[in-house]
């Protein structure tokens, strides 16, 4: 549109990458979009901003045909140049499964426990058809009087009653199971990542189809938004019976990374003003929507080019920057506590998340 800088409305430099421009983008969208108070029109300009600078020829096209860049915004990009290289590809950690603590602890074809319970116990039920069995068979095997008789019939048929109460509970309950497993028994990952744009993404679900996934009750899914949201607003989730690992995936310098108590990210000692994250109030979000679901939050962290990220053992800190090798260690080993079971509840109400199909 004649008259607009693209970059100016989106609030970046002419250099920024394709994953500032992103991020510019869904930040202004969530004010600006229409359903929250914005208006069409400018909604619409700023979707033209963002598919002109998110496509490469379209990009190339509109900053040949816009004035030169003035000194200042030149010296600006000098500034803020933080060092990555556009050529650098990180590679996936290689990991001995004698480093995983939890792997040989874990049956990966263990049987499913699937949550919320809603037939009676085994044990129970099992207990009264043999108790039933021994009194009917005791009454056949004696000689009763009349009012012995009527007692044990009257036993016979109210406790028989009971078992045929707990039997068609037991029937309704496997049908409840089969139809889910019937639904999503064969699938483990849910979503899409952002592998168009985002290299660590893919990265990251590369490490969770291979290493996460032996425990049998865990479901990923990629691309969630929070509720009453339209836009991917947490990258990744590892659902395992009732603990949740929301996960970002960054592709950062190399440094020594650790986050304090309110989830502030540090590099080398120092405020990280390299990247943010929103996790923290995502994982406030999730707690709210899934009560009694124990939810965490991973930055995992790429380096954007060659050298070593590191970060510090974590303690259940709420929100953690990790290397991919702890995101396995750490996070495969907290939800391997209850490594076979699925909510059926809390799965759906993850799965509604789930914008990137």
């Amino acid at each position: 549109m004649r008259g607009v800088d693209y970059y100016e409305l989106l609030g970046v430099d002419r250099d920024a990458t394709a994953a500032e421009i992103k991020s510019a983008y869904r930040s202004l969208a969530r004010s600006m979009h229409p359903d929250v108070g914005g208006t069409a029109g400018t909604f619409r300009l700023l979707q033209e901003a963002y598919e002109t600078l998110n496509d490469p020829v379209r990009r190339a096209d509109y900053d040949n045909a816009a004035e030169p860049i003035r000194p200042k915004a030149a010296e600006r990009r000098r500034r803020r140049d933080f060092g990555d290289d556009p050529t650098y590809v990180p590679k996936q950690p290689r990991l001995r499964l004698d480093d995983i603590p939890w792997w040989d602890a874990v049956d990966p074809n263990a049987r499913i426990r699937y949550l919320p319970i809603i037939g009676p116990d085994r044990a129970p039920t099992l207990a009264l058809v043999g108790g039933w069995s021994l009194l009917l068979l005791a009454g056949l095997a004696v000689e009763l009087t009349a009012v012995l008789m009527g007692v044990w019939l009257s036993l016979l048929v109210a406790s028989g009653v009971v078992i045929v109460l707990l039997l068609r509970r037991h029937i309704r309950a496997h049908r409840t199971d089969r139809s889910f497993v019937a639904e999503y028994g064969g699938r483990r990952v849910f979503g899409l990542p952002d592998v168009q744009h985002e290299r660590a993404q893919q990265l990251t679900a590369e490490l969770c189809a291979k290493y996460l996934t032996r425990l049998p009750g865990v479901r990923v899914f990629h691309g969630l938004s929070w509720p009453d949201s339209v836009f991917e607003d947490v990258h990744h989730a590892v659902l395992c019976g009732r603990r949740l690992v929301l996960v970002e995936s960054k592709s950062w310098l190399p440094g020594h990374y650790t986050a304090d108590d309110e989830g502030t990210l540090w590099r080398n000692g120092h405020p990280f003003r390299g990247g943010a994250t929103r996790l923290p109030e995502g994982v406030a979000t999730f707690e709210e929507l899934l009560p009694g679901v124990a939810v965490r939050g991973v930055v995992l962290i790429y380096p954007s080019r060659a050298g070593d990220v590191t970060t510090v053992e974590q303690d259940g800190d709420p929100v953690s920057p990790m290397t991919p090798a702890q995101f396995v260690r750490d996070i495969g080993r907290w939800l391997s506590q209850d490594p076979a079971t699925v909510d059926r509840e809390v799965f759906s109400t993850v799965l509604d998340q789930v914008v990137a199909h």
